[in-house]
């Protein structure tokens, strides 16, 4: 319980480092501000820091009293290109720039992490490696991070990281094993036709009416291909094509997203949409290419690692919700990419609030939390650090 205490004297601090953040939004690899934040925050406490992993990347190391092994804990720090419509003192400062995904507020609970495993490290059985990772959305941080050097050698034994969530109140911990965030591939196809006049469409092969057709017949990947009992998403969210009101365009670019938590159900999926645009498109007299890009991995959470969490997260707060079940996704997440060489979890600390008025979803630009949550996720966090040598047998 001292843990819980002690994050909650913190919160003023945490709460200054989140709004400081929320303030001075940066887009993936141009956290140079933030980095800089990082680095003096975590050099007051006389830690050892090193920088420009991913480009602007952040490590600090903790060690402990007592021989064990080395953990990671991960804490992402990019903002989106959104402009944000928050009526609060604290509204970005950044035209068209604003945290709406609650990395401030990681940052912000990685800081104070490091104040408390700093304080109990006469406790701490191993290290703590401190990840502030650049990004994360869409972006490919983990991976330049780790191209880097980040992780360090040798590899920590495991690694926890986590995430505000504003589709669960405050209250609600959301710890399960499995996977629980999908992996995620982006597309762009590309129909190619004759242009021609609106008036005369028989002289043209109109890459309109191929696009519409393959939209429709792609609905049927999900529905018909797929197993009825694995998850999988194909979505088609930008279409381009055209700009006047009777011009048959030359080409049309549809733009979207694949997700499943089984690589092979992405894989098909990728596969089924591919043969659709060539037939469909063939047999409207127009062509298709198309390009995958691979943006994540599924995040699977580790059996041993998880049940560490969901044990602090009873011993600390055995009054809140613990969903050990249905913390399940279909959005994506780069700490896929550390899971892919350590084993780790991935947990949610819920952060609205409807009678406050905190009811908006992630990249909303009313976007906000209830700060509130922050000081579970500090208090979790450094309990999973200090537990995490004692309850695991050193190799």
């Amino acid at each position: 319980m001292d843990l819980l205490d002690e994050a909650q004297q913190l919160f003023p601090y945490t709460r200054l480092n989140r709004r400081t953040l929320h303030r001075h939004p940066e887009l993936a690899f141009k956290e140079f501000n933030t980095a800089k934040l990082v680095a003096s925050e975590l050099s007051k406490l006389g830690l050892e820091v090193s920088g420009g992993f991913g480009v602007t990347g952040v490590v600090a190391e903790i060690e402990g009293a007592f021989d064990g092994p080395t953990i990671a804990l991960r804490f992402d720090m990019d903002a989106l290109p959104i402009q944000e419509q928050n009526p609060v003192d604290y509204i970005s400062e950044i035209p068209g720039c604003m945290h709406a995904c609650g990395h401030d507020a990681h940052v912000a609970i990685g800081l104070s992490v490091a104040h408390l495993l700093e304080k109990h490290k006469a406790e701490l059985h191993g290290k703590v490696r401190l990840f502030f990772q650049p990004g994360e959305e869409g972006a490919g941080g983990a991976e330049a991070f780790i191209a880097d050097g980040g992780m360090g050698l040798p590899l920590p034994e495991a690694i926890f990281g986590l995430h505000v969530w504003n589709e669960k109140p405050v209250g609600w911990l959301g710890v399960a094993e499995g996977p629980i965030m999908a992996g995620s591939s982006s597309f762009t196809i590309q129909i190619s036709g004759k242009g021609g006049h609106g008036a005369i469409p028989h002289l043209s092969a109109d890459p309109i009416v191929a696009m519409a057709n393959l939209i429709t017949a792609a609905q049927s990947i999900i529905s018909r291909n797929t197993d009825p009992t694995d998850a999988g998403v194909l979505s088609f969210c930008a279409v381009h094509g055209g700009e006047a009101f009777n011009v048959i365009p030359q080409s049309v670019t549809l733009k979207g997203t694949i997700r499943s938590f089984d690589q092979n159900v992405g894989t098909l999926i990728r596969d089924r949409l591919t043969d659709i645009s060539h037939h469909v498109c063939s047999g409207l007299g127009c062509s298709a290419s198309i390009e995958f890009i691979e943006n994540t991995l599924p995040v699977i959470n580790d059996h041993r690692t998880t049940n560490i969490v969901a044990n602090v997260c009873t011993q600390l707060f055995p009054q809140m919700q613990l969903d050990r079940q249905g913390m399940t996704t279909m959005g994506a997440e780069d700490f896929a990419s550390f899971l892919a060489r350590i084993p780790g979890t991935f947990f949610f600390v819920g952060s609205n609030n409807p009678q406050k008025g905190i009811i908006h979803g992630h990249h909303h630009p009313q976007f906000d939390i209830d700060e509130e949550s922050l000081v579970p996720a500090v208090a979790i966090m450094a309990g999973v650090a200090l537990r995490y040598g004692v309850d695991t047998p050193i190799a």
